[in-house]
């Protein structure tokens, strides 16, 4: 725990450093269930997730049959080895909604716990604690929101495809200690960034220090704020200004 008081140092500085070092998820519960689930599966790893397979099976069976609703194959990536069996991508954009809206929907009116919410899609995992009420559960929620949705609108969001345009012309040591101003998220664009930026959910970077500010990270990242989307690592989390590195060639 890191206490701070006066004005000698300057706290969004640290903040800044800290952002660099630290993980996104530092819980020591979470290290001391992964060490538990560790030496469970340790006693009989090669069954202690059948039944949560068979169950995550049919659990894909039966939201593949519903309306509007699309589930993540592995068939969608053919040059990956393999898809963990317990965690179900489902998207939900056929029914005009976001991720964001139908996780808030799904876990108010039916009490369910998602792992992942993404622009698009959510992703749920089952494990060797899932029961058949859970699926059950989860199943009646998608279904009850497909059927209110899909009635009202059907309307397809613009894809976002993974951004191929990145150019760094600082490496981020270079970016991060570089004299740096403040300006609007249109002037930004061509200049070069001087903080990491990353959307939550997922908890990726969309921009980091000394990367080049593409027009489309700034759709992007408009576009998943409106969605419902915390901007996290920003000095302004709400996006109408983005710090960037000053200098005479950027």
């Amino acid at each position: 725990m890191l206490h701070m008081s006066g004005d000698i140092v300057d706290k969004e500085i640290i903040s800044r450093c800290l952002q660099a070092l630290q993980s996104t998820s530092p819980s020591y519960l979470l290290l001391a269930s992964l060490d538990a689930a560790r030496a469970q599966l340790n006693e009989s790893p090669d069954v202690i997730f059948n039944q949560a397979i068979e169950l995550a099976n049919k659990a894909k069976s039966l939201l593949k049959q519903i309306p509007g609703i699309s589930v993540l194959e592995h068939s969608h990536f053919p040059n990956f080895p393999a898809k963990d069996p317990l965690r179900l991508t489902v998207g939900f954009w056929n029914l005009g909604l976001s991720g964001y809206k139908a996780d808030k929907i799904l876990l108010r009116d039916f009490g369910i716990v998602r792992e992942l919410v993404g622009n698009k899609s959510v992703t749920y995992v089952l494990n060797h604690g899932t029961c058949r009420e859970h699926v059950q559960r989860l199943i009646l929620g998608i279904k009850h929101l497909a059927a209110t949705c899909y009635s009202i609108q059907k309307t397809n969001e613009t894809d976002h495809a993974p951004l191929d345009d990145i150019i760094m012309k600082l490496i981020p040591r270079d970016a991060f200690f570089a004299s740096k101003r403040k300006v609007t998220i249109k002037e930004s664009i061509g200049k070069i960034c001087g903080e990491l930026i990353c959307p939550y959910p997922p908890g990726i970077p969309v921009l980091i220090p000394g990367e080049v500010i593409s027009s489309s990270a700034v759709n992007y990242l408009l576009h998943v704020r409106s969605k419902g989307a915390d901007i996290l690592g920003a000095s302004d989390p709400l996006l109408s200004s983005i710090v960037v590195c000053n200098g005479e060639n950027y």
